[in-house]
């Protein structure tokens, strides 16, 4: 997924479990408090935010080797995320 603006709620959530990161983790590794990152987990549809922190937070997931997915890669063409294959 090239837009971060279309990441949606669970998709972020769904992102840091895969990553094994709590919320408090991954609020600190992208330097977000914790309750705006509970408030992004809970959006319903697109992430809601100011654009820096989420940026900082899919930042963070990216550098963890999450991958947002959509379109025809997500199987049914609804939105995803998966892990990177490690090298």
């Amino acid at each position: 997924m090239s837009e971060i603006n279309q990441i949606t709620g669970r998709q972020l959530a769904a992102a840091r479990a895969l990553t094994g990161l709590g919320q408090a983790d991954l609020a600190a590794l992208a330097n977000i408090s914790a309750p705006t990152l509970r408030r992004m987990e809970a959006s319903e549809g697109p992430l809601t935010g100011m654009a820096n922190n989420i940026a900082a937070v899919v930042r963070v997931l990216y550098e963890h080797g999450v991958l947002f997915l959509d379109g025809p890669y997500s199987g049914d063409g609804g939105p995803g995320v998966r892990l990177q294959k490690k090298s």
